[in-house]
């Protein structure tokens, strides 16, 4: 409730109070100047018994208020009986005095506060119409039927006037309980998104955390990745030259495996250097994805001795750098897995650009293998399919593998075709 709204509620309490006592007063006064001096003692022990009276039922009535902030009146039994008791001391003032219907009036003032059920409300503003009616036809008792006929005109008037303004006045309590009950339900509904907001907030800081670790974690993967299919392919080809040449009494074979070792070992380096800046592929420095993917090939077949060939099909583009060094670190990995493992004679890699994605097939005519029976990776093993795998997944694609003993091995990584942003 707003300031405005609590100084309104203080009025009318205060209205309500002394409003019965105002009227009363107000009444009193112009029927002293009016009364007849030659009435009988009788008549004036009577109204000043009558007006005694009703000072004291307003005493008692004013001494029965809640107390409190809510000072408001709620109709109950006592409400009804003070009503009635009041209307009664007005009617036979009225009576006496037609002046005294000021005080009768103040029946219109507080029924609905003091009378439970609207049916029994509209009667006592009837009773107290019927009063002020009877004063307005000239006073009571009625003198001929002119005077009941206007008695009745005017408690039509009177009562049909109070009729429709206890109706407004009752569909306007309706509505503003009701915008009470609304603003009770919006402010509790606040509160409640208000609630929600805060665990939002945390939830949304406990997934910041979350995603954080997570991060952290994929880029250590990520990292070991890249040492292995950098650092430690170049390491493992520097070994197998070497020990070629431990085992060649050929010094020109010797020399030239040496000569392979040392270009390994300053190709490792470079990468060693390249990955602490930004983990990216040398060979896509200066070289798009195709052009990369062909001297990988055309360098392992050469290193090797086994017949390596590149084919790219439909329309090249400039894939996005993270998408690229994908699907290179995949076939690096491959060509790895085929060089140690596979025995092959021949490998075919294939890039395909199809449309909304890329696919690459790595194919060779080695042993071949059971996939379901693939080892888990263990310390001092590669990442082999796993981690090419986890790389195709990372930018949402997908790895598949088909082999079989003693028929060679087909993969085929297939990942959405992201351009490079200019």
């Amino acid at each position: 409730m707003t300031g405005v709204d609590t100084q309104i509620e203080r009025r009318w309490e205060q209205f309500h109070t002394w409003g019965p006592y105002g009227l009363l007063f107000i009444g009193l006064v112009p029927a002293l100047a009016t009364a007849d001096p030659h009435a009988g003692a009788g008549k004036w022990y009577t109204a000043w018994a009558l007006l005694g009276a009703a000072v004291v039922l307003q005493l008692w009535w004013h001494s029965t208020r809640p107390q409190g902030p809510d000072r408001r009146r709620t109709p109950s039994r006592a409400g009804t009986a003070y009503y009635a008791v009041r209307w009664a001391l007005a009617f036979a003032l009225t009576w006496l005095n037609p002046f005294f219907a000021f005080y009768a009036a103040t029946g219109y003032m507080d029924a609905d506060e003091t009378i439970p059920g609207s049916r029994w409300q509209r009667l006592g503003l009837f009773a107290s119409a019927v009063t002020v009616a009877g004063a307005q036809a000239g006073g009571m008792p009625f003198h001929g039927a002119v005077q009941w006929l206007v008695f009745l005109a005017l408690l039509a008037a009177n009562s049909g006037l109070q009729m429709v303004v206890a109706h407004l006045t009752e569909q306007e309590t309706r509505r503003a309980h009701e915008r009470t009950e609304t603003i009770t339900e919006l402010e509790r509904t606040n509160a409640a998104l208000q609630q929600a907001l805060d665990e939002n907030a945390a939830l949304h800081a406990q997934l910041l955390v979350q995603a954080r670790e997570a991060g952290v974690a994929d880029e250590r993967r990520r990292l070991a990745a890249e040492i292995h299919d950098t650092i430690a392919q170049g390491l493992t080809g520097i070994i197998a030259q070497l020990q070629v040449v431990a085992n060649t009494p050929d010094e020109k074979a010797a020399r030239e495996h040496v000569g392979r070792a040392v270009e390994l070992a300053r190709h490792s380096l470079g990468e060693a250097r390249r990955s602490v800046h930004n983990l990216a592929p040398a060979a896509l420095d200066n070289d798009g994805l195709p052009q990369a993917l062909k001297k990988t090939v055309f360098a392992w077949g050469e290193r090797t001795g086994v017949r390596a060939d590149f084919t790219v099909t439909g329309t090249a583009e400039q894939l996005h750098g993270e998408v690229a060094a994908t699907l290179l670190r995949i076939v690096q990995e491959a060509l790895s897995n085929a060089a140690r493992h596979a025995r092959a004679t021949r490998v075919g890699v294939t890039l395909s650009f199809m449309g909304d994605e890329v696919v690459l097939d790595i194919r060779d005519d080695g042993t071949g293998f059971d996939p379901a029976a693939v080892p888990a990776r263990t310390a001092s093993g590669g990442f082999g399919l796993d981690g090419m795998r986890a790389r195709a997944e990372r930018i949402a694609g997908s790895l598949t593998v088909e082999s079989e003993p003693g028929h060679g091995t087909a993969l085929s990584a297939r990942v959405p075709l992201v351009r490079h942003d200019p």
